[in-house]
């Protein structure tokens, strides 16, 4: 009994569908769905219970008299017969028909966007969908899609409660449902993230969520002079989709984007206060604003170095004045030494996905991001096949890798996701894992644990870079940088 059916068991719910006539009952008076005869279910489920106590037939008790000193209420579900099993709700009055799902091509317009509350929904009921046919395609669809990836009968039915929902509440129906709606199922203890999966494989999902940079971006830009935020806007309009006229630039990702933006915002502010466009700044100005220390003046000036570049290509500014300014990009620090005992820690947990986590990053510095999307099948003979490398693996690391694929064939068998680490969300969809769950999985920072295998390595060798590339797929550049720090503690 949920919210969904309007706190009604299965058993009232279908009886409400064939039975539409609503009046007051003849016996008890409540003004509820009637049989033909003019009383409810209840009476009848009283006429039953008192036949069967007095081992008389139902037809010689009669209503009036079965109910005449009140009634007793039941447990939903305590009238199945023995050995039937329960089974979910799901409407028999409406057929499956496929064809149903083909998105419609109009739209109905709103007057106004008034934000949903699916909480209030929760108190007062949701709308019911309006279409029962586009309904049932969609459910035995949900039935399709569960069966494919090992849902349970309980998840099955969660979900299609949360897709009944979004049926009811839609401004146009049989539209593709928009995945702003579809976001705020979370709010009331739904994944929305396996309702948008469904739907998109459906192909009923209109993802018209806006990025999330460039929401960042307008906050960030808000205090800007008016033409300096359109000129930043080109920026952005050409970093993100790059650009097919000469001269020509690649997309670049939204990190990118977003990391060039924070090194040169704190200058764009504070020439905002003395011009009002970046046609104005010269090459003194960007002198003069750039810090002292050598990281920040070397970021700060890759930063504007980005913006001025674009700009001057799209002739929205005369000069580029960071063309010929220099700010030699310093030498990084050497890596932090991690805490042994903590990772010790991790390597010997009880939790096998945080043993072999640890093991593949302390062995092999592995890539965080690479974990994330390692797959079943990259695992071949003891090594591991990634990225057009072939790593042996340790025997330490068989060895957890071998308890972890254990675990997870107990704790999820009819998970079909392809990715080698999953959990308890993940296990029903194909997504891989992020690296928020692998931070959460380990007591110290991934990337803090590879680059301390890296630099033992470094030691090690005395700082071979060949090696050091062979090992763990490093570039020519970042493995010098490695054998510096191996130079520098010799001098030292």
């Amino acid at each position: 009994m949920t919210r969904t059916y309007g706190w009604m068991c299965v058993a009232c719910r279908s009886f409400r569908e064939t039975h539409r006539h609503v009046a007051a009952c003849g016996t008890c008076g409540q003004h509820v769905a009637l049989y033909d005869d003019g009383s409810c279910r209840l009476c009848h489920r009283q006429r039953s219970l008192v036949a069967h106590n007095t081992a008389r037939r139902t037809g010689d008790v009669s209503l009036a008299e079965a109910n005449r000193y009140g009634q007793q209420l039941f447990f939903a579900g305590m009238w199945h017969q023995p050995g039937t099993g329960k089974r979910p709700y799901q409407k028999k009055t409406t057929p499956a028909d496929m064809r149903l799902l083909t998105p419609v091509t109009y739209r109905q317009l709103t007057l106004l966007e008034v934000p949903r509350d699916l909480s209030a929904g929760q108190r007062r009921g949701f709308p019911p969908p309006p279409h029962p046919g586009r309904e049932a395609a969609l459910m035995a669809f949900v039935a399709d899609h569960a069966a494919r990836h090992g849902w349970r009968p309980s998840k099955v039915e969660r979900i299609r409660r949360a897709i009944r929902i979004m049926l009811g509440i839609q401004d146009t129906p049989g539209a593709p449902i928009r995945r702003s709606d579809v976001a705020l199922l979370s709010s009331i203890k739904h994944s929305a993230a396996v309702v948008a999966d469904v739907l998109d494989d459906a192909g009923l999902l209109d993802d018209d969520r806006q990025p999330a940079i460039l929401a960042w971006f307008a906050i960030s830009t808000a205090g800007l002079p008016a033409l300096m935020r359109d000129e930043l806007t080109e920026w952005l309009q050409v970093m993100r989709d790059g650009s097919t006229s000469p001269p020509r630039r690649k997309p670049r990702a939204d990190s990118t984007i977003s990391t060039h933006l924070r090194w040169a915002l704190p200058t764009l502010q504070q020439w905002a206060t003395t011009h009002d466009s970046l046609r104005e700044i010269g090459v003194d100005d960007v002198t003069t604003a750039l810090p002292a220390d050598p990281l920040a003046r070397y970021t700060t000036l890759q930063g504007l170095r980005s913006i001025f570049r674009i700009l001057k290509a799209r002739k929205l500014v005369f000069v580029n004045p960071t063309a010929r300014v220099r700010a030699p990009q310093p030498t990084p620090p050497a890596p932090a030494r991690v805490d042994l005992d903590t990772l010790r820690a991790d390597l010997n947990s009880e939790q096998p996905a945080t043993a072999a986590l640890a093991a593949l990053l302390a062995f092999h510095a592995i890539r965080v991001a690479q974990l994330c999307h390692l797959q079943l099948t990259d695992l071949r003979d003891g090594h591991l096949h990634i990225d057009g490398q072939v790593i042996p693996l340790a025997a330490a690391v068989r060895q957890r890798l071998s308890a972890y694929l254990d675990h997870r064939q107990q704790a999820w068998p009819r998970s079909v996701n392809p990715h080698l680490f999953i959990h308890a969300r993940s296990a029903i969809t194909t997504r891989p894992v992020t690296s928020w769950w692998i931070r959460h999985q380990l007591g110290i920072a991934g990337q803090q644990i590879r680059l301390d295998r890296i630099l033992d390595e470094a030691h090690a060798t005395s700082g071979d870079i060949r090696q050091l590339m062979d090992l763990f797929g490093l570039s020519v550049h970042t493995a010098h940088r490695y054998a510096v720090t191996v130079n520098t503690v010799r001098h030292r």
